[in-house]
């Protein structure tokens, strides 16, 4: 049986899924990433957040099989973990993995589960970073729910992005709006993050995330009080991505 031959940079792919989709909706991009044989081996990325569900929706609509993977850091709120369950039930979603930091790193990393009251990026990169680059080694693509209105580092963001040489990364949502994804989640009627409800627009690890009071940013209770508004997984030029605290949207 002979060799399949090796995909182009992810560079140059990227640039050519662009030119070929840019003027695509949400839907008929995630279509294309699925299928196009310049994507290769794909999965989706989800936080179970509180957005994630309209792009697990686009998702099962499309393909219930499509591997999901969630990183669950051991520290998220167990409304999560909860939230999690449900929506993958509820969408019928058929291979979700749930992703855990490395036994042996955390024994010698975070031993007393402390480690994000002395370095949250130190914390980030053992809990999420890590545990989600292997997640991905065999995969040549990852979907991701990031909008354009999240963050002036987003602004500009295209619909496929290189991650490194090899993998690229798809963002069907990109030109989602706050307005697009409520009306969304209203007409399909999907269920909410229970914690939404309770305050808190953007949910990470309960550690480092807070609610937000009237008048306040949805990211604002995302590492309140840092200069930190990312949590690693992703990176531009190979650094990690450092924006103002102010910000809206999820991180996945």
């Amino acid at each position: 049986m002979p060799l399949e031959a090796p995909l182009p940079a992810a560079s140059e792919r990227a640039k050519e899924l662009n030119a070929r989709y840019r003027h695509h909706g949400a839907r008929d991009i995630l279509a294309h990433a699925l299928n196009d044989q310049l994507t290769g081996r794909i999965a989706m990325v989800s936080s179970f957040g509180a957005e994630s569900v309209v792009l697990l929706h686009l998702l099962a609509t499309l393909d219930r099989t499509v591997p999901v993977l969630f990183l669950n850091t051991e520290m998220l709120f167990e409304e999560t973990i909860d939230y999690q369950r449900q929506v993958a039930e509820k969408l019928r979603l058929t291979d979700v993995r749930v992703i855990t930091p490395n036994r042996n790193e955390m024994f010698l990393e975070d031993n007393e589960g402390l480690l994000w009251q002395k370095s949250t990026d130190a914390c980030c990169d053992l809990r999420k970073t890590r545990p989600l680059e292997k997640a991905l080694s065999g995969f040549d693509a990852w979907i991701t729910g990031r909008k354009r209105y999240q963050s002036g580092t987003r602004a500009q963001m295209d619909l496929f992005e290189a991650d490194g040489e090899s993998r690229i990364k798809v963002n069907p949502m990109a030109h989602f709006t706050p307005e697009t994804i409520r009306e969304y989640m209203e007409n399909n009627n999907l269920p909410r993050h229970p914690l939404v409800t309770k305050g808190f627009a953007s949910l990470g690890c309960a550690p480092c995330t807070s609610r937000v009071r009237d008048g306040e940013d949805p990211r604002a209770g995302r590492w309140r009080g840092q200069d930190k508004s990312e949590c690693g997984i992703h990176f531009e030029n190979g650094k990690m991505v450092r924006t103002p605290v102010a910000q809206s949207g999820e991180v996945f």
